[in-house]
């Protein structure tokens, strides 16, 4: 399931990007940042109340609190560089250097989470990171 849910993220993440494209033409960045946003936490905030879950909050720990703030600045940083990115670059461009997140995320899991990095993942983000310069030069 998993990987069909992985599968369904990528699509969206690219249709995100060409409806984004479209448009942010002649929109501010951040302002088109901020209804992407509003957007996303109606959504989300739907999901939970359809799904009966806003009772878990009281169960959230200080830490966990902690570590989901910081993922959502580092999330609004993202975003905010992206739609700019996107404004001012093509987005045939601008999507697959985004997408080397892959590769940092697979660094960052290594040095924080302890992961492992095995020599498929090693070849496959010197890959991912070479196709990304391929497509953007």
């Amino acid at each position: 399931m998993w990987m069909i849910l992985a599968f369904g993220s990528a699509i969206f993440a690219a249709l995100t990007s060409i409806l984004a494209k479209i448009g942010i033409e002649g929109v501010n960045s951040n302002l088109a940042t901020a209804i992407r946003t509003l957007v996303v936490v109606a959504m989300s905030w739907g999901m939970v109340f359809l799904t009966n879950t806003q009772g878990g909050i009281s169960e959230i720990s200080r830490r966990s609190w902690l570590f989901l703030i910081l993922s959502g600045l580092a999330t609004g940083a993202s975003w905010l560089c992206y739609y700019k990115a996107l404004q001012l670059g093509e987005a045939s461009k601008v999507v697959p250097i985004d997408k080397l997140s892959v590769v940092f995320t697979l660094i960052l899991a290594f040095v924080f989470l302890h992961e492992t990095f095995t020599p498929k993942s090693v070849i496959g983000c010197v890959l991912i990171a070479a196709g990304t310069l391929l497509m953007v030069l």
